[in-house]
């Protein structure tokens, strides 16, 4: 017999879930942090069933992982150098195996071993549909990054390659609108992989900080990958009043990437990759990307507001959809 929230009830759950948590950390209905100087990040991210993941697609360990990789990569993209830890909201319904909750916490405390941070607290409630809502704290290091920090000059760099997390949902999907063509399975691997488990880069904002040249100031623009790497330039444009020139030669395609404009367009915008997307003075660039394996350059930012546009014959970057929009269709 399967073993529901239902039969457990809500106390019962609860001091189930407290296991996931340091010692006595869920016994009051507040977290206290330690006094610390550094300014304190923070950020949440809802993930809803049938959105954001699905028993066709996601294990309950790679759903819970994915949460909270969610949350932190938005931390190491504004340049949170430590996580304090992240609150949990769970909605789902009565009918729900304990099994499926067992196995998101397991993902959740798996990902925060791995990265830092504890479990601080959160709630829990019935629905009818299963809702994951994470808030993430962490404290700023020596850099922030904004937004609305580019500059025209600037190199755009990422720290990794894009399209792979879009690839593996098309896989896990068995997706009828897959490009053609024979991938290779070492790609197909890597795609399912970076899915279901992707990386927060701090590494990526750790060499970022180690590799500043001295006579440049602490200016970096600065975001992530979530929604795409087209919609990560769009917002850094849009934040600092410039254009963008991209170079289509130098799109940040993972190895053994398939050629054709399908999947350009999964790499500029499928989302979910998770990786930093950088503004950067051109000497903090090239030391940037001499630090970090991987990191790769593919643009430049312009003066000319809402310009976005290929280097060589300067036409529009005309894509169908830049990026994940939760209000608006594929």
């Amino acid at each position: 017999m399967i073993e529901t929230l239902a039969d457990l009830g809500e106390a019962e759950l609860l001091l189930r879930l407290a296991g996931f948590a340091p010692v006595g950390q869920l016994d009051d209905d507040t977290a206290c942090l330690g006094a610390d100087p550094r300014p304190l990040l923070v950020n949440t991210d809802v993930l809803v069933d049938g959105i954001h993941f699905s028993d066709g697609t996601t294990a309950p360990m790679d759903a819970g992982w994915r949460a909270v990789a969610a949350n932190l990569s938005d931390l190491a993209a504004s340049g949170a150098d430590h996580v304090e830890g992240i609150t949990v909201a769970l909605v789902a319904p009565e009918t729900t195996p304990w099994s499926w909750v067992n196995g998101l916490y397991e993902g959740i405390a798996a990902a925060l071993e791995q990265h830092g941070g504890v479990l601080l607290g959160g709630d829990c409630s019935t629905g009818s549909q299963r809702l994951i809502s994470i808030t993430a704290l962490g404290r700023l290091g020596p850099l922030r990054l904004h937004r609305n920090a580019a500059r025209p000059g600037d190199v755009l760099v990422t720290s990794g390659p894009h399209g792979l997390s879009r690839l593996g949902l098309a896989l896990l999907q068995n997706d009828r609108h897959l490009p053609d063509g024979d991938l290779p399975e070492t790609l197909k691997a890597a795609a399912v992989a970076q899915h279901r488990r992707p990386i927060p880069r701090f590494d990526a904002l750790k060499a970022l900080v180690n590799c500043k040249p001295a006579q440049l100031p602490w200016r970096a623009g600065g975001t992530d990958s979530s929604d795409g790497l087209l919609a990560a330039v769009q917002a850094l444009c849009s934040s600092s009043g410039c254009g963008a020139e991209l170079d289509h030669a130098r799109l940040p395609r993972p190895g053994q990437w398939p050629q054709g404009e399908p999947w350009d367009r999964w790499c500029m915008t499928g989302g979910e990759d998770f990786e930093l997307v950088l503004s950067l003075p051109e000497d903090w660039a090239e030391a940037w990307l001499s630090a970090l394996p991987g990191s790769q350059r593919f643009g430049r930012i312009t003066a000319n507001p809402d310009s976005l546009i290929w280097s060589g014959d300067h036409a529009a970057v005309e894509l169908s959809g830049s990026g994940f929009d939760h209000y608006r269709s594929a």
